[in-house]
Order: structure tokens, then sequence, then C-alpha cells
């Protein structure tokens, strides 16, 4: 088969990608168009990307080909054909109009070649989806083709509904100024900044790793990109100061993965959520940062009785950087993110706070002269690019969730499931929440985590509501479990991409890093039984559930991994600890009084039940967490 030659596909990667991000960044400076031309343009740009960039029917290979031409003009014809015929698309009246002849050939084309792209890009299940939903719709959803096609395509409830223009609005330009962060050299400053902070501290390196993670997850929003961008320097560096590669490993995954939690930005799905919920983006920031901050604890904490618990030591000081020069040097870089909060802050929208911090990265280098040569215009350029390469996935994957809303809304199906999971459930929560969770993994595993959160607001969050849960701590208890099937055994993408640079053993890594997580799976159950922890209620209730669950979530890590903050736990202690971790967790006057008091009962155990010089065997040293 002919191919084009090299040169030229990163010449055409490099124009399609540049004029992407320099029209994503024209419509936020000039605001949206009509729906179909914004979404039509930001879907065309996308499949071009992916036919250049995915080239080859495996979606492998190294050079494009004829076939991938002839697809990527097919794909883009039919993104486009909507707004060429914008009049017409507006002024007829779906499901009573019958699609035209040319309706059918580039609806027909387009999804085809969505489906072909986002197999691409993300693999062979969540298309399989979209096609099972199309299916349903016209079997046993007793719909006809022209009802489900004006559906999907005719209609913005389907390829062009709201995931994709959450796609064309806030997430790209997110993306787009977390390129522009990490060109600008802030990933440097992040790790710079964690050394001097906790380098010299007992498993330095490890804490290392979650400060970093958490940094660059706050401008990537992706567990995978953070994985591979901060743990090729963190894996290395554990793994040289007495941590098993699992187990370093399994600390850069789990602390990747909660980037998609962590505000002020959060992964993709995050900005669909507030779309679906009608608030603010800067509303369910405030929803996420205390679940999120919690998390970052529980696996700071983890990570810090594991260090004591095989007696490894910090880095030496004099070998680390100092956190006034760090800040002096480099400090500058942080500016964005107060500029994107405080813009969140005043009232402006997500997409205006993503535009100002755009324009205030390549201002923000000239502060200093170790950064002010950084943004060239052939680097302004490659930005660009790397912004819209990043956006491809997120892309596909909204349109073709697209479809199978489309299809859900359309054949009643949500309503139907409802059903199904109240009656299995027999109105019991607690199972109501673990079919959930259940579910919630399952989908995250095969999809990526914005489709899967979409899935199951349209299936799940209609039953969780019904129960009682309220309905914002509903759609973060979902969102959550399609986050951590990322750490998740057998399909755990972020441990699949830490065991790349680590070389562990794959289920060592794995179960180690649901070790550490464990706390992430337990905090969905925390906010919707206590939804305080949202930010829900008032100052003195807020407080009082912050400081419990926080010390609930440090009795857990610590009954986890066998050591406390006076030594060693033994085996009883470790019950008493996680026992009083699950009391504390759970909302009330009297579970918190339990927890406390078996918090009492461990400290005066390891005070006085034991001799002061009490200390791990050598054995148990050379050991990691079982």
């Amino acid at each position: 088969m002919p191919y084009l030659p090299v040169s030229w596909t990163s010449r055409l990667i490099t124009l399609v990608g540049a004029s992407m991000s320099a029209y994503q960044l024209y419509v936020a400076l000039v605001g949206p168009p009509d729906a179909y031309v914004m979404r039509g343009l930001h879907l065309g740009f996308a499949l071009a990307l992916a036919f250049l960039v995915l080239p080859g029917l495996n979606g492998r290979a190294a050079r494009v080909g004829v076939v991938d031409i002839i697809f990527l003009l097919i794909a883009v014809s039919g993104a486009l054909y909507p707004l060429m015929n914008l009049d017409y698309i507006v002024l007829r009246m779906p499901y009573v109009d019958d699609p035209t002849f040319y309706d059918y050939v580039f609806g027909t084309a387009l999804t085809v070649m969505l489906l072909e792209a986002t197999r691409r890009a993300t693999g062979l299940a969540l298309p399989i989806i979209a096609i099972v939903f199309i299916a349903y719709g016209l079997t046993f959803g007793n719909q006809s083709f022209a009802a489900m096609f004006d559906q999907i395509y005719l209609t913005t409830e389907g390829i062009f509904g709201i995931p994709l223009y959450v796609s064309a609005t806030y997430v790209m330009l997110f993306i787009l100024f977390g390129a522009f962060v990490e060109r600008s050299g802030a990933g440097q400053l992040f790790m710079d900044f964690a050394l001097a902070l906790a380098g010299h501290s007992a498993g330095g390196p490890a804490k290392v790793a979650v400060i970093t993670s958490s940094l660059f997850g706050t401008v990537s929003g992706s567990a995978v990109a953070n994985v591979m961008t901060t743990g090729t320097f963190t894996i290395p560096l554990m793994k040289r100061t007495g941590y098993n590669a699992g187990f370093a490993g399994a600390v850069e995954a789990v602390a990747s993965t909660g980037g998609q939690l962590m505000p002020p930005i959060m992964g993709a799905a995050a900005f669909v959520m507030a779309e679906f919920l009608g608030v603010s983006y800067l509303t369910v920031a405030a929803f996420a940062v205390l679940p999120a901050l919690l998390y970052y604890v529980a696996v700071f904490m983890a990570v810090h009785f594991e260090a004591k618990r095989i007696g490894l030591k910090g880095l030496p000081k004099p070998d680390l950087p100092r956190i006034g020069t760090v800040l002096r040097e480099r400090g500058h870089l942080f500016l964005p993110l107060f500029v994107i909060i405080i813009t969140l802050l005043m009232g402006y929208s997500a997409a205006f706070a993503a535009l100002s911090g755009i324009g205030s990265v390549i201002p923000t280098t000239w502060l200093r002269a170790s950064t002010r040569g950084v943004f060239t215009l052939p680097a302004i350029i490659e930005t660009l690019e790397a912004g819209a390469r990043n956006t491809v996935v997120v892309a596909l994957a909204c349109a073709t969730a697209g479809i199978v809303i489309g299809a859900i809304t359309l054949t009643g199906l949500g309503l139907s499931f409802t059903g199904v999971v109240l009656a299995i459930s027999q109105d019991s929560l607690i199972l109501a929440l673990v079919l959930t969770m259940a579910a919630g993994i399952l989908l995250g595993m095969g999809l990526p985590t914005t489709p899967a959160y979409i899935v199951q607001v349209a299936l799940l969050v209609p039953a969780l509501v019904k129960l009682g849960v309220q309905v914002e701590a509903a759609h973060l208890f979902v969102l959550y479990f399609a986050v951590l099937s990322a750490i998740t055994p057998p399909v755990a993408m972020a441990v699949y991409a830490a065991n790349g640079i680590s070389r562990a053993g794959l289920m060592e890594t794995s179960w180690a890093a649901v070790k550490l997580g464990l706390t992430g799976y337990i905090i969905p159950f925390m906010f919707v039984f206590s939804p305080s922890l949202l930010l829900i209620g008032d100052v003195g209730t807020v407080m009082l559930t912050v400081v419990t669950a926080t010390v609930g979530v440090t009795c857990l890590a610590a009954g986890l991994h066998g050591y406390f903050f006076f030594g060693p736990l033994r085996y009883w202690e470790r019950i008493m600890l996680m026992t009083a971790a699950l009391a504390l967790i759970k909302p009330g006057f009297i579970t918190d009084l339990i927890g406390a008091g078996l918090i009492g009962l461990t400290i005066l155990s390891q005070l006085y039940a034991r001799p002061a010089s009490t200390s791990l065997s050598a054995e148990e040293k050379n050991s990691t967490s079982r």
C-alpha cells in the first residue's frame, strides 16, 4: 500500500494540530458559534488527527497510507456535513421529517469512521459498547432505524451531544493549558519542590512521588500521562533507596491516579459532571477537594508507615534542593495555576479561566532569565500541536459516548435499568452502592474515565438518587470508581504504565496498588453517608467530619501497613486500628467514641505492652507490604 512520506505526515500533523488549538483559542476568545459548527469542527479536527497519528488498520503502523487518508476524508466530511447544511438541520423537525439520502450517507459514514477512530485511540471496548446500544435500540428498544439515526446524527442528543460540547469548550482548553505549563518547565519545579519538602524524611523518595504526582495531576488530569511524566524520575529513585520494584511502581500509579480527582484542574469527566448537574466547574471542584485531600493523606501516610516499618531513611539533606532556592528560581511558574484559581473564584466560567491561564504562561516565563527563552515560535507551535494530540482520545471518547447516551435516552433504558438495580438491591442502599462500585470499576477497566462516568450517569445514578443519595454525592461516587479502575486488577492502566518503568511483576504491583489505594475505595462511601465531606452543611459539622475522617484514613493506612507512630503493630493491634478507622469513617457520635477508644487502646498497647527496644527483625526489614 502506498504511504505518505514521513516528512509530509509530520508537517500535516503539525498543521492540523496547531490549527485545532488555534481554533479553540479563537472560539474561547470571541464566544462559541452554533452548536453544530463548534462541535462539528472540534470532532472533524480530532478525527483527522486520529487517522494521522494512529495510522493503519491496527492503529500501530508507523506510516500513513492511502487508506488512512481516505478514512480521514470520509470522517471529516461526515463531521462537517451538519454545519455545511446548518439551515436545513436547524429547521427540520426531528423524528417527524424523514432523513434524506445524503443524511444517511454522511451520517453512516461519520458513525462508522468515528467507531474506527475510537478503536484506534482507546481499544475495542467503547466501540463495541456503542454498537451494542445501537443494536438494543433497533431490537429490544423497538426503535426504527430512522429514529435511531435521527437521534444519533441529526440532533444534539447523540454524537454532537453534551459530552462532545464539554470536550469542545472546557476540556481541550485545560489540556492545552497543561501542555503550556509542562512546556514552561513546571514539571521540574514540581519535582524540586517535592524533594525540598519531603526528600529528607523517612521514605522521602516515595513521598516525593506522592507530592509531585498530586501537583502534576492538577494540570494533566490523566493518570497514565502522570505516571509516564513523573514516574520516570520517582520510580528509579524509590528503587535506589530501598523500596522493591513492585511497591515503587504502585506508589507512582496510585498517586498519579488521584490527579483526576484533584482540583483545581480535575480530569475531563469533572467538566461533564458540571454540565450534568447544571452547576459551575468551581462548584464541582469544591465538592471534590476534601475527598481528594483525604485520598492523598492516606497515600502519604501509607508510604510513611511502610518506610518506617522496613527502616528506610530519607535522602541526605545536602543532596537536596533548598525550598528557598527552588521558589526563587522557578517559583514564578506556579503563577498560572493561581491565575486559574483566582479567575474561577471571581465567578468567571471555566473556559475563561483556562484561557486566562494559557495567556499567563508565556508572560510568566519572562519573569526569570532561566525560563525566559522557553517559548520560541517553534516551541509555541509544538505546544499547540501537543495540546491537540492530547485531546484526541477525549474528543473521540466523548463523541462515541454520545451514541450510547442517545440510545439510552431514546429507548428509556435508563429508567428500566434503574428499576433493575432497585429490584436487585431490595431497596438496600449499601447493596446498591456495592453494585454501582462494581459496575464503575468494570466500565472503567475497558473505557476512558469520561465515557465510563457518562454511561453510569445514565444507568446507575438515578437509582442511587431514588434511594436517597444526594445527587452531587451520587455523581462523584460513580466518578471515583471510574477513576480507581486505573489501579484495579486485572485491567489497571496506571499500573501497566508504572510497570513499564519499574519492571516488577504485574500482579505484585497491582495488589500493592490496591492496598495503597484502599482508602480511595472507602472515601466514596464516606461522602455518600456524610455529605459534609463535600462541603455540604454547616461549618461545625464539616470540620468535625474532616477531623474524624483524616484520623480514620491515617489509622487505616497504619493498620494495612503494620506500623503506627510508636512502632510496629502486632496483628491484633492492626485489627483494632482498622476497626477504629471504619468507626471514624462512619459519621456519628457513638462510632467516633468507639474509634477514639480503640486508637487509645492501640497506643497504650504500643507504649506499655512491649519493650521499648522492640523493632523489626532483619527478615521483616527485607520484606515489603504483604
